[in-house]
């Protein structure tokens, strides 16, 4: 157990050894990938779990990429995409960088603000009786 050196905690800045670690060159910078935040998730989560109680939707995907954020919506998850919900950042200042397209590739909504957005895909609340 005399082998063993204990760690030690230093306050401040780890420094490095006198030996520096060579330095990489195969190392790449991390990819940026465009993501939607937790505002903009939360609203179309909560959009989709009134429809999932309704029975009209049953499986979802996020992809994240370089250039867009796409939210999939599925009837059944063996099929197509019903609906797609996409963040653009590239179209903010131009048409909005949300977009609502549909499964043939219709733009039902685009704008800047992802509420009035998805509300083309919100169905009203029907009183039943």
């Amino acid at each position: 157990m005399a082998d063993i050196e204990p760690i030690r905690f230093h306050a401040g800045r780890a420094e490095w050894p006198a030996e520096r670690p060579p330095e990489m060159p195969h190392v790449e910078k991390p990819v940026v990938c465009v993501t939607f935040d937790r505002r903009e998730l939360d609203r179309i989560l909560h959009l989709y779990g009134r429809m999932v109680a309704l029975g009209e939707w049953r499986d979802y995907a996020i992809d994240f990429m370089r250039e867009r954020a796409v939210f999939s919506i599925f009837r059944r998850s063996t099929e197509v995409p019903i609906y797609r919900i996409e963040k653009d950042p590239r179209l903010a200042r131009k048409q909005g960088a949300y977009t609502v397209v549909t499964q043939t590739g219709l733009i039902l909504k685009r704008g800047h603000d992802l509420a009035r957005v998805i509300a083309v895909l919100d169905k009203p609340v029907r009183a039943i009786g």
